[in-house]
């Protein structure tokens, strides 16, 4: 006999895997007059699977398994400085697999508590049946984020037929967790399907259904599911114009959901995820360990949604706030740049020294991120500000170059022996670009701890930040650079793009230059106003409109 997870298996291949032979995205694309789509700034619009984050915010909205059932999944790729980019999100024969054996997990667990599952419906007194279909519908149009055609509900409930009358299974509760795992293993679970509506708004442009609407939404601004209200707005059809959509995404942005949004975001972007792995000489740095990691990460993460959702949202407040979000022992570790006391462990806002510390750029965590392990980096931190702030793409260096920190020397600062790297002929090119900026750094050691002096000399921090648009010029100390580049167009046009990336999942193209002109004209007119932006990303044609695709399947496909 066939294990029990194989039969499954094998079972759901029957059932999903017939007719999906069509195309959906790059290939099979109808003709279509480029002109027109290009003059409504619409291009291909990829499907998207969702990451092993969004996976787990969605089981936990769908069936209140907070478990993080996910995780044992294989880490997504990075692209463009995300992990959520359509491009990237392939599939894989052991990929597949292992969805079998997640989803086999979730619904174990699931039916524990069968009363929550049909709150409306008992098999005892309406009928296994009965409660079946009911469970089917609902349960699947949430998965799905769509209404079930009659195919799919007959399909699931003969999952459920096989599973009762099973030898090896054969109870109720049998059928409801084999249905969960099939539909945990759908494509309409797994991925997110973007076809658009039947009928084009110009040339073979069309505008996106309510469902699809709603499901778009709810992943670019919570991360998860659509809620009751969004699922409502597309029962009604009442997803299809902008206004619509901007009252529900200011209504999105109010929500508690989008705190997943914000710290996902912040995250990838400035590169936190790097912080799990510093570790620090503590021959060095004796104020450092382990136990600091956590709070770094949890000063950002709570200073940025702070910020954002509850705050002014500017940019310019995140870049040069004279504030934070600190426990006693994370304020200890400042110890002097905090102002006042702070007790116990649990965060709070605290006033910071503006003479030492503005927003997240001079963050303890984020200086710590971008150093060595015995000593500061300025490489590592003006490589982060040209990348990450200024949206540059530095030249690799040279195949044969053997990149290493210098060795501690008790007679120079980090400063002076950086210099002499820079001027190293065959580094000068790209360290032009990076040391200085770094330089202006140097009052934070490799735990973020601001320091005065280094090995009993006076720390310089300044430094000249060349090849910029709009802020070349010598700097003396990070509060000034981060007043310097909150003001910066090529800054402020650099985050607007980093957030289009990650809201739409992909690149930026030559074709979204009318989008991204228009996300940078409404975050002008906000003052860079972060909440703003996001409302504005899901106003122009890029998100609203798509290419129309041939969904007919292929000639000798399965039918």
């Amino acid at each position: 006999m066939l294990p029990q997870g194989i039969k499954i298996y094998l079972l759901l291949a029957a059932v999903f895997l017939v007719g999906c032979s069509g195309s959906i995205g790059g290939g099979g694309e109808l003709a279509i007059n480029d002109d027109v789509a290009k003059s409504l700034c619409v291009v291909d619009t990829p499907i998207r699977r969702l990451t092993r984050f969004e996976y787990n915010n969605t089981v936990r909205d769908l069936l209140g398994d907070a478990t993080g059932p996910a995780d044992v999944l294989p880490p997504e790729e990075e692209v463009a400085g995300f992990n959520n980019q359509a491009a990237a999100l392939t599939s894989s024969d052991l990929l597949i697999e292992q969805y079998m054996k997640v989803a086999e997990d979730v619904g174990a667990r699931a039916v524990l508590d069968i009363d929550a599952l049909l709150p409306t419906c008992d098999p005892g007194l309406d009928g296994n049946d009965t409660c079946a279909l009911t469970f089917i519908r609902d349960f699947g149009r949430r998965a799905f984020r769509r209404p079930l055609s009659q195919i799919e509900v007959e399909r699931l409930k003969g999952v459920f037929d096989w599973a009762v009358t099973d030898p090896d299974l054969g109870r109720f509760e049998d059928g409801i967790q084999v249905v969960i795992e099939a539909a945990l293993q759908s494509p309409s679970f797994l991925y997110r399907p973007e076809l658009g509506g039947e009928t084009p708004v110009e040339g073979d442009v069309v505008p996106f259904t309510s469902w699809e609407m709603a499901t778009k939404l709810s992943y670019m601004l919570w991360n998860t599911m659509p809620d009751a209200a969004l699922f409502a707005a597309a029962e009604a059809d009442e997803l299809t114009t902008k206004e619509q959509i901007a009252a529900q995404a200011t209504r999105m942005l109010d929500d508690d959901k989008a705190r997943d949004l914000i710290r996902n975001f912040h995250t990838q972007w400035l590169l936190l995820t790097h912080l799990d792995s510093v570790t620090k000489d503590t021959s060095v740095y004796p104020a450092f360990d382990d136990s600091l990691r956590p709070l770094w990460t949890e000063e950002i993460q709570a200073f940025v949604e702070y910020v954002i959702l509850e705050g002014d949202g500017s940019l310019r407040t995140l870049l040069t706030a004279d504030y934070s979000f600190m426990n006693e022992q994370l304020a200890s570790f400042y110890g002097d740049d905090v102002t006042g006391s702070v007790t116990g462990p649990e965060f709070r806002q605290v006033q910071l020294d503006p003479d030492r510390r503005a927003g997240f750029l001079t963050s303890a965590g984020l200086m710590a991120t971008h150093a060595n392990v015995n000593q500061s980096s300025p490489v590592f931190r003006g490589k982060f500000v040209r990348e990450q702030l200024m949206c540059n793409t530095l030249p690799l260096p040279p195949n044969d170059l053997v990149i290493e920190p210098p060795e501690l020397d008790p007679e120079k600062t980090t400063k002076e022996q950086f210099e002499e790297i820079g001027a190293n002929p065959a580094c000068a090119g790209c360290h032009t670009l990076m040391n200085p900026i770094g330089f202006i750094f140097e009052n934070y050691d490799g735990t973020g701890q601001w320091r005065d002096q280094q090995n009993g000399k006076d720390i310089d921090a300044t430094g000249e930040v060349v090849q910029t648009d709009d802020i070349d010029g010598v700097y003396d100390g990070a509060v000034e650079l981060a007043i310097a580049l909150a003001g910066s167009t090529q800054v402020q046009e650099c985050v607007s793009s980093q957030w289009f990336r990650f809201a739409y999942n992909r690149t930026v193209t030559s074709e979204d230059s009318c989008s991204v002109e228009q996300l940078n004209d409404v975050f002008r007119a906000s003052d860079f106003n972060i909440r703003a932006l996001l409302v504005a990303l899901t106003q122009t044609n890029a998100f609203l409109y798509r290419r129309a695709v041939d969904l007919q399947p292929e000639a000798g496909g399965a039918q």
